[in-house]
């Protein structure tokens, strides 16, 4: 898809055919000269540095710098939004390694820009890239919880905890004019349907009054990722999600009114900042959380190309080590997506960060065990009357 922050003309060009390039072989020809990319630089206010094509498109555009725009301050890449026209909100998966069977996702794509996001690839269904495009081009889901409200009131539907903001973060920047996030809590709270949330923004905290009340009803938990209490850091992996501060500002908030708070010290990345996880976990203790988890740094389909490409450009002189030891818990490769490895790695390195995460869950005292939330107190409210039943007077 079109970087609109790329220097420079584009040249498009068809993928290449493994069977012309065998003709061209066969009949003594040289391949065709690879295109050099241009150096990755990084964009102000945003993770990735570039805007790979998405796996499924049979073309791509390659970035030419012809040298006038060399003075141009294209750093700065707008965010755009079109509407989502899904007719169904609520995913359903069997994983294994999730401790969720449902969830729900307003948004489409994530303002925030975390590098390491493991969400990018699904971007690629959209036709857009999963790079520059995945935070900055953004579908919503106007309809998000009319639509939510028409499956929970299906026949035969069972309530069970729902994971709100699995594949993109539900309090992300754009929520706070959109409010769509609000709007499925609404609908949840006047079911008494139970829910998780995971997040990196305080934004959270805009929407404490339904939380609390939920909470009451052992109805909500609430987790706060903090991959890094080093600001720099993270303005650098994430950087339109809030600081490490107010992140852990919004887990003692939580906690204060009530609402139970968790800490996810995720991703973990080998070399860069797994020596902070006990300082994290120590922090978060402090500010209120009695629970934790901890995920390694995942890198599927596309991911992989912009971490590299991210880490090379913010910390040349360690790209390689990190890298070095990412691929040593994960079986040699960059990723391993199989189900009971792809949270936590595999290796001497893996085994060690869950050890250190095992003993600093004792340490700090963020070992209580998750209540169960209740799902016995699900019911579908009556639903509101149209026609001309909604004029019609009630004698009683």
């Amino acid at each position: 898809m079109p970087d609109g922050a790329t220097e420079g003309k584009r040249l498009t060009r068809s993928a290449p055919d493994a069977e012309a390039l065998a003709a061209l072989e066969a009949a003594g020809a040289p391949e065709p000269e690879p295109v050099t990319p241009r150096p990755a630089r990084p964009r102000k206010g945003r993770g990735a540095t570039a805007n790979p094509p998405p796996r499924f498109e049979p073309t791509w555009r390659d970035p030419f710098d012809d040298g006038w725009d060399a003075d141009d301050p294209a750093e700065r890449v707008p965010t755009t939004l079109s509407r989502d026209t899904a007719r169904s909100v609520i995913s359903w998966n069997t994983s294994p390694d999730l401790g969720f069977d449902r969830s729900v996702n307003p948004y489409r794509g994530c303002e925030h820009g975390c590098i390491y996001c493991y969400a990018r690839p699904t971007h690629a269904y959209l036709g857009l890239s999963p790079g520059l495009d995945f935070e900055t081009r953004l579908q919503f889901k106007p309809d998000v919880a009319a639509l939510l409200e028409r499956e929970l009131r299906k026949a035969g539907y069972t309530a069970r905890p729902l994971a709100l903001g699995t594949n993109t973060d539900p309090y992300q920047p754009v929520e706070r004019t959109l409010k769509l996030t609000r709007a499925v809590l609404e609908v949840l709270d006047r079911f008494n349907h139970p829910l998780t949330i995971v997040t990196k923004s305080a934004g959270v905290l805009r929407d404490l009054d339904i939380l609390a009340a939920m909470a009451k009803r052992r109805l909500v938990r609430v987790c706060l990722s903090v991959t890094t209490l080093d600001p720099d850091l993270a303005r650098r992996m994430e950087p339109r999600a809030a600081s490490p501060e107010r992140r852990l500002q919004a887990i003692a908030a939580l906690a204060q009114a009530g609402v139970p708070a968790g800490v996810m010290a995720a991703p973990m990345i080998p070399g860069l900042n797994d020596a902070e996880m006990e300082k994290i976990l120590e922090a978060a203790a402090r500010a209120g959380a009695r629970q934790a988890g901890y995920v390694l740094l995942r890198l599927p389909g596309e991911v992989a190309q912009l971490f590299e490409a991210w880490l090379t450009a913010h910390f040349p002189d360690r790209a390689a080590h990190v890298l070095s030891l990412v691929r040593q818990t994960r079986a040699g490769q960059m990723n391993d997506p199989r189900f009971g490895h792809r949270m936590e790695g595999s290796g001497p390195i893996a085994d060690l960060l869950a050890a250190r995460f095992a003993r600093a869950v004792r340490q700090f005292g963020l070992g209580e065990t998750r209540s169960e939330l209740d799902c016995t107190g699900f019911a579908p409210p009556p639903a509101p009357a149209r026609g001309p039943a909604a004029r019609q007077l009630s004698l009683f």
